[in-house]
């Protein structure tokens, strides 16, 4: 039952991948049949992500009146609407429309699981949880480079991605009891189970600094996911079906990021892990700024994934270590409303500088992120202890 259920969590999480990287892979097509300004993309994932921050907020309390199993089982069925949705759209108002259930599941699910499995699980499992969402995000433009190749259009592409959402849709609704008899009913009272609101967690010491180490992480992990492939149309004049592969090889390299990091957390605490990924980080964004070659490019992005995904999963990790179980899940709901905005704002922002000055920006926009990153990072450090960063061991699973 045990291993069932973490099986069922993954599946879940590769749901919650599959329509955060569709857009940006199908993004070029649909704005080319609509007649848009490229800028406009940024619109459409700020709507979504708007409902993200909302259900992100909302997430302890649903949690308290719902479960984790059930919130996530009937999230993912409504994703799974919202991406049918999307390919059956014939004017750019509905993908702005279907953008908002999509949103509004999408947070509770990522809210909901990262406290769950932060509760019960180890960093590994953490980690491995975020590789799930890896296969997702990778597997999403995947598909749509086959639909491309075979001469078809984007709503093909989301209608496979639909019906891969309902199928674990289903998946989650029958497995429902086997939550229960692996952990136990969740214990939501009152005395175990704290609710803060966004200005209530902002007074706890150390909660701004772990906002923008999300902050920074996500407007690099949504900016070079959303804009890649406009980047190598747009500024080095590169295919679709290439541009859409090169999202493939990003997405792969937040996978392979986030495994290794379930494999070395068996050795290394989260903050070790944070700074051997700045560290790639940093060399991917030199190659993705100075070395201007399409095949170049595509590794860069590979090792932005690389460097950058394993971020988010073991900052959340830390959220009962830093701030207590009590408070774990309204925390990590306040770090994925923070996040959810960070995305919204960042593609905005990104999109509508490549249409001002142009994509070359695209670098220069995530590299700004990055050095900002260090400098909270450095923040950080006065703030828990140095051995966690420096050697420090992962706590043992529970």
């Amino acid at each position: 039952m045990a291993t069932l259920l973490i099986a069922v969590i993954y599946a879940a999480f590769i749901g919650l991948g599959i329509p955060d990287s569709l857009f940006g892979a199908s993004w070029p097509s649909i704005y080319t049949e609509f007649g848009l300004p490229f800028s406009l993309g940024g619109l459409v994932t700020g709507i979504c992500f708007v409902g993200t921050t909302i259900s992100s907020l909302l997430s302890s309390r649903l949690i308290k009146r719902f479960g984790t199993n059930k919130l996530t089982a009937g999230c993912t069925l409504l994703t799974a609407f919202a991406l049918l949705g999307y390919s059956l759209s014939g004017h750019f108002i509905f993908l702005c429309i279907f953008s908002v259930p999509l949103g509004l599941g999408a947070g509770s699910i990522d809210t909901g699981l990262n406290n769950y499995v932060a509760l019960h699980y180890s960093a590994s499992r953490m980690s491995f949880l975020h590789c799930f969402y890896g296969v997702g995000v990778t597997v999403s433009p995947f598909i749509m480079t086959l639909v491309f190749r075979n001469g078809m259009n984007w709503r093909t592409g989301y209608r496979i991605a639909a019906f891969i959402q309902f199928g674990l849709a289903l998946l989650l609704i029958v497995t429902l009891p086997v939550w229960k008899k692996v952990h136990g009913e969740e214990n939501v009272s009152e005395d175990e189970f704290e609710t803060l609101s966004l200005r209530q967690a902002a007074g706890i010491r150390g909660v701004k600094v772990m906002w923008l180490l999300f902050v920074c992480s996500v407007v690099i992990e949504a900016s070079a996911g959303g804009w890649c492939s406009t980047f190598l149309v747009e500024n080095r004049r590169a295919s679709n079906e290439f541009a859409a592969a090169a999202v493939t090889f990003y997405y792969l390299g937040m996978t392979i990021g986030r495994f290794l990091s379930g494999v070395v957390a068996r050795k290394l605490h989260s903050w070790k892990i944070v700074k051997l990924g700045l560290m790639v980080l940093g060399v991917a964004l030199a190659l993705l700024a100075f070395v201007p070659n399409n095949y170049v490019t595509v590794g860069a992005l590979m090792l932005i994934g690389i460097g950058n995904g394993p971020m988010f999963p073991n900052f959340n990790y830390l959220a009962p270590e830093n701030f207590g179980e009590k408070r774990s899940a309204a925390i990590i709901g306040t770090q994925m409303a923070v996040s959810s905005a960070a995305f919204l704002a960042g593609q905005v922002c990104c999109g509508l500088l490549g249409q001002a000055l142009g994509m070359r920006v695209f670098p220069l926009y995530l590299i700004a992120f990055y050095v900002l990153m260090l400098a909270v990072f450095a923040r950080g450090t006065r703030i828990w202890t140095m051995p966690r960063l420096f050697g420090g061991r992962a706590e043992k699973a529970r």
